[in-house]
């Protein structure tokens, strides 16, 4: 029997980069995590209050440019700190503010497992089946323009209900969002992995605090 060689070889080398980068991803993924925990609980200790909105969007935006700048040298890892910590910061009065809250604890216990059991069960989903989940790309890139200027309408305007409904679209493009970028890093679309963990990074943050507003509002303490 006569076998192509190169292409087994080739396939071999794709599925070890593969690993390679799902490994380098989820280290640098839970460092973050962690480092992101700590500022927010500096931040919580310290009883900082809300940075305000204009100060967390030029923060978060110029982080993240800086780490897509940088993303292809060591430099790129300064910044990916950066970011997490100081969205680590901003996420700190916000979970006072939840806590503050008549049944709080269980809200942000709640808002933590939900976010853990999702996006581990996405992830592992992804990364078992290697799917291709691609041809979500241009539908999550829209809906996220969408839900980003829907929840600054509904902050600039004070419509609870308009909130509610961004967190949910939130809750959803999220759960895309990892799945999509997960199956990018399993399948080659993705080879940074300083740009995959600061996607998962987001989504998480952000399904997160999603999950936060839905659990209070459902639960009648907002």
């Amino acid at each position: 029997m006569i076998t192509n060689q190169p292409v087994a070889a080739a396939r071999t080398e794709g599925v070890l980069a593969s690993n390679k980068l799902i490994r380098n991803t989820y280290i640098l993924l839970s460092m973050t995590l962690l480092f992101s925990a700590f500022t927010a609980g500096v931040s919580m200790a310290m009883n900082l209050p809300p940075m305000g909105l204009l100060i967390t969007l030029a923060g978060y935006f110029g982080l993240l440019f800086l780490t897509t700048r940088f993303s292809n040298s060591a430099l790129g890892l300064v910044f990916v700190f950066a970011l997490t910590g100081f969205m680590g910061l901003t996420l700190g009065p916000l979970i006072n503010a939840y806590l503050g809250l008549p049944n709080g604890s269980q809200i942000v216990a709640m808002a933590m497992g939900g976010t853990a059991v999702i996006f581990l069960g996405l992830s592992a989903y992804a990364v078992t089946t290697r799917k291709d989940f691609s041809f979500l790309g241009g539908f999550l890139m829209v809906g996220i323009l969408v839900a980003f200027l829907a929840g600054l309408a509904a902050f600039f305007f004070s419509m609870p209900g308009l909130s509610l409904a961004v967190s949910a679209m939130f809750v959803l493009l999220m759960s895309g969002l990892i799945l999509y970028q997960t199956s990018e890093i399993v399948n080659g679309g993705e080879t940074n992995y300083i740009l995959a963990t600061i996607t998962l990074f987001v989504s998480i943050y952000n399904l997160f605090t999603s999950l936060l507003q839905l659990l209070a509002a459902f639960s009648g303490d907002e």
